[in-house]
């Protein structure tokens, strides 16, 4: 059973930036997908970014294209998000979401393993 951690959240002023971690464990291969969502207060859930464990290219939202970046230490199961030029629109809580063998897509039901969350704030 697959579990993902997040770690990495906290309060910046717009401008700054941080970096966000997602751990997963009980993982034998990289064929699977690692995808951030995040959820400010009385919104819906939105995919952030996306990336195939087994290689290929990351996938961004045009919302963050250009300000957010995606990679992963494969041998550490690791996904992380680099997140730059943070505007108070980008507070929310991010989770890290993950689905087996196919990456396409932000459609949350299709991800089965989740993780708890970790808040993200930026003030103005």
């Amino acid at each position: 059973q697959m579990q993902l951690l997040e770690s990495g959240g906290g309060s910046v002023q717009a401008g700054g930036s941080l970096r966000l971690s997602c751990a997963a464990s009980g993982v034998a291969n990289s064929d699977y997908c690692l995808s951030w969502f995040r959820q400010a207060p009385g919104k819906g859930r939105e995919g952030v970014a996306r990336l195939y464990l087994g290689g290929g290219s990351p996938y961004y939202a045009d919302s963050v294209e250009g300000r957010f970046t995606v990679y992963a230490d494969t041998a550490m199961n690791t996904l992380f998000l680099q997140m730059t030029s943070l505007e108070p629109e980008d507070a929310a809580v991010y989770y890290c979401a993950a689905r087996w063998h196919i990456c396409a897509g932000f459609d949350s039901i299709e991800y089965p393993y989740w993780g708890q969350g970790t808040q993200v704030n930026v003030s103005s």
